[in-house]
């Protein structure tokens, strides 16, 4: 019980430590951040979910859907990772965020092929919310990087 606690306890201090760690300003990006993340997280399990609605229709003789099952899997894949590096704000945030909002779109596109499934329509609307997420990371990414430093206070006389 004693070791619960303290691991419990070193949890809580390293979360409290990560909250009072976003720099003054920040907020508003973190916000962007974790956004995007909740978007890619969605993403992933869609396109899971829908990668096993492809093979079943696959196993049935529909082979139209080898095509969305593969993008399926590989958008699943790419938005996991890009969950798990935003969420952290890690340093290839922007790198997985692109490679994310074009896996993205061509899942999406490969979905939106079946307009009368209603599972491979799901698929493609959460495709879009994720692709739209982090386009607009990647927006407020670059505003924060195109931003000039304050100039320092000139010493009155």
């Amino acid at each position: 019980m004693r070791l619960f606690r303290t691991a419990l306890g070193l949890a809580l201090i390293l979360a409290l430590a990560f909250a009072v760690n976003v720099p003054a300003g920040e907020e508003h990006h973190h916000g962007h951040h974790a956004k995007c993340a909740k978007a890619c997280s969605d993403c992933q399990r869609a396109c899971d979910s829908c990668a096993t609605h492809c093979a079943h229709q696959l196993a049935h003789g529909k082979k139209d859907h080898a095509k969305s099952l593969a993008t399926c899997q590989d958008c699943a894949t790419v938005c996991s990772a890009a969950s798990s590096i935003v969420s952290r704000r890690g340093p290839f945030s922007r790198v997985i965020c692109k490679s994310c909002a074009e896996a993205c779109a061509r899942c999406g596109k490969a979905c939106e092929a079946f307009p009368d499934d209603k599972h491979m329509k799901m698929c493609a609307e959460e495709c879009r919310k994720c692709e739209k997420a982090c386009k607009e990371m990647l927006e407020h990414e670059g505003k924060k990087k195109t931003r000039k430093p304050k100039e320092p206070e000139k010493e009155s006389k």
